[in-house]
């Protein structure tokens, strides 16, 4: 019956404009036809990630709870950890609208929000206030006018640190000008030591781009284990236009969706090759097939954003009774034991 009214209120979303439909979904999370199986788990499917231990490998991105307004329901939705963010040390609104734009004839979508937040105080009461009942992290942001950015991740962690299960470092969105800068190895070195200075105990993600090359995923490797991160997010949105059919296509900003899976997917199994740190591999996934690919290319877990657009958040619990019955055909009594088992079919 839930599913029903989910299929029909997708529907009537995609009539309006992209923005104020997500806007409405998370507000419809608070109501009584929200798809909210609660925990969705298996001995098979519970598995630990940077000392986390998740009820299933699958996650919420950052960016579906920008300002940490719906944790409440997201934690009863059958994924196995969420992000929230990403917040910046002060509110800002973002870049112009229009800056959201979905891709419906490619499952995708272009956004280019600019990190358009209520800021790190608001944020961070809401996380306080929160009953975190799975793991809930914070994406770090850095504002635009900042005269430090790197300071400004160290800021924003300083003041979550006692409201979070884990904070990811976001120097790869590409709708900030000159942060994907921040992912040089001197920079990005210094950056990351600034924030692990004031972690405490939480652990520290880095969430990448997938638009790098070789020698800058081998730089950013040695850096990430240097500092001793404890997950890599691979990857953020693109900017490539792949083969895209929608007439919203050659719109500015980072595109997310169908289109990225390959890429990201190949940009995580470069990354499995180089380090063992753990992976959180993020693009594309819409299916529990999806999802696995990524995990035998070598994700520990996943995250998905824009297949809720097309799927409904009702997904990510299908996703993850897709990922047991999946594993379990191939043999594998845990996720743990499929990871990276078919790396090489990426490279």
């Amino acid at each position: 019956m839930k599913r029903s009214i989910e299929k029909l209120g997708l529907a009537a979303l995609r009539r309006i404009d992209p923005e104020v439909a997500h806007g409405l979904a998370l507000r419809a999370l608070h109501t009584p036809f929200a798809a909210l199986p609660g925990p969705v788990t298996s001995p098979r499917l519970t598995t630990r990630v940077a000392g986390l231990t998740l009820n299933n490998p699958v996650g919420l991105a950052a960016g579906f709870d920008k300002n940490a307004t719906a944790i409440r329901p997201l934690v009863r939705a059958g994924f196995g950890f969420i992000e929230v963010g990403a917040a910046t040390p002060l509110p800002q609104p973002g870049n112009p609208k229009p800056r959201l734009f979905r891709l419906t004839e490619d499952r995708a979508a272009i956004n280019r929000f600019g990190f358009n937040n209520d800021g790190a105080e608001a944020i961070v009461r809401r996380l306080a206030r929160a009953h975190r009942t799975i793991p809930v992290g914070l994406n770090l942001g850095a504002n635009k006018d900042s005269a430090n950015r790197a300071e400004d991740f160290a800021r924003v962690l300083q003041m979550a640190r006692g409201h979070i299960d884990f904070a990811t470092v976001n120097v790869s969105s590409p709708n900030t000008e000159k942060l994907r800068d921040l992912q040089g190895p001197m920079a990005l070195a210094a950056l990351l030591d600034g924030v692990m200075q004031v972690r405490g105990n939480v652990p520290v993600f880095l969430k990448i781009a997938p638009d790098l090359t070789d020698q800058d995923l081998a730089d950013i490797a040695k850096v990430a284990e240097d500092a001793r991160i404890s997950a890599i997010i691979t990857t953020n949105t693109t900017l490539d236009r792949i083969n895209l059919r929608s007439p919203h296509g050659t719109e500015a900003g980072g595109l997310s969706g169908a289109p990225l899976f390959e890429k990201s997917t190949r940009t995580l199994a470069k990354l499995h090759t180089l380090t063992d740190i753990p992976l959180i591999g993020v693009g594309g996934i819409s299916t529990a097939r999806d999802a696995y690919a990524k995990i035998r290319a070598g994700a520990s877990a996943v995250q998905l954003y824009t297949g809720l657009v097309y799927g409904g958040l009702s997904l990510a619990a299908r996703i993850a009774q897709g990922l047991d019955v999946l594993l379990q055909q191939d043999g594998f009594g845990s996720v743990s034991e499929a990871v990276g088992t078919n790396t090489k079919d990426w490279l």
